[in-house]
């Protein structure tokens, strides 16, 4: 019998929240839940810890990808609005569980 992963529900929470701000990137950002001052239950908050422990190797090399492909990107004039959006999504690749998609304004009120 093949065996589950317990991480889909929160990762895959996180990478419909990457892709909604995939939709807009110049006008959403993706800003930490704790920032926003989500409340979560404690288990929720448990199980997105030991979430984040397992997805922590697969986001650092994410993010090195992603930082190669920014400075490769401003090397030339098309590629600077598309390196925009990878560099803004650095933090969505390390921590895809509490991360979360707000519009621009309310990032910036901390709301």
């Amino acid at each position: 019998m093949r065996r589950r992963r317990a991480d889909g529900p929160r990762v895959g929470l996180g990478l419909l929240q990457y892709a909604k701000f995939l939709l807009a990137p110049f006008s959403r950002a993706m800003v930490s839940k704790s920032d926003i001052e989500v409340k979560e239950d404690r288990y929720w908050k448990t199980y997105s810890i030991i979430v984040w422990i397992l997805c922590i190797r697969a986001g650092l090399l994410l993010c090195l990808v992603a930082v190669t492909l920014v400075f490769g990107l401003f090397a030339s004039l098309a590629g600077i609005p598309v390196a925009l959006v990878i560099a803004k999504s650095v933090g969505a690749y390390l921590d895809p569980v509490n991360e979360t998609c707000v519009h621009h304004a309310a990032a910036g009120a901390g709301i």
